[in-house]
């Protein structure tokens, strides 16, 4: 018997030093500018301690005030411009690594998908705010 969980792997090369993209990734004030998955969403607060065991969170709410959530758990490891592991507050596992190809970072994350909702449509959403990530760091001067 296996204990293997399913994973989703997704991925994007944005235009930027990696410099620029940790800082964008990793930064409170630009995580609400960038995390969501389209225009109707959009995040309303975010905190961000990038450290092993530092914790996380991102609030997530429909613009008309419909739902909303938190998005929050605690870093497991993080290699500066490299990696950054973490787990979910509900158990799941998330690992996102950043590599430099050329003048582009490529970042790829693998996530454990949660059980309520089907993988594709997880993979759609999870795509959605990396692609919308990549604009905004790709919009960003400097």
């Amino acid at each position: 018997m296996t204990t293997e969980k399913t994973t989703i792997t997704i991925q994007t090369s944005i235009k930027a030093a990696i410099e620029k993209v940790w800082q964008l990734w990793s930064n409170p004030a630009d995580i609400t500018k960038w995390s969501t998955p389209s225009p109707d969403w959009h995040t309303t607060k975010a905190e961000n301690d990038l450290r092993t065991g530092g914790k996380f969170l991102s609030r997530m709410e429909a613009k008309d005030g419909s739902f909303g959530f938190d998005f929050s758990g605690v870093y497991d490891q993080v290699k500066t411009h490299q990696q950054m592991d973490y787990t979910l507050d509900d158990g799941r596992k998330v690992q996102i690594t950043f590599a430099v190809q050329g003048s582009e970072t490529t970042i790829t994350q693998t996530f454990e998908p949660e059980a309520e909702n089907p993988i594709e449509m997880q993979r759609e959403g999870w795509q959605a705010i990396l692609n919308n990530f990549k604009q905004y760091a790709e919009a960003q001067k400097g």
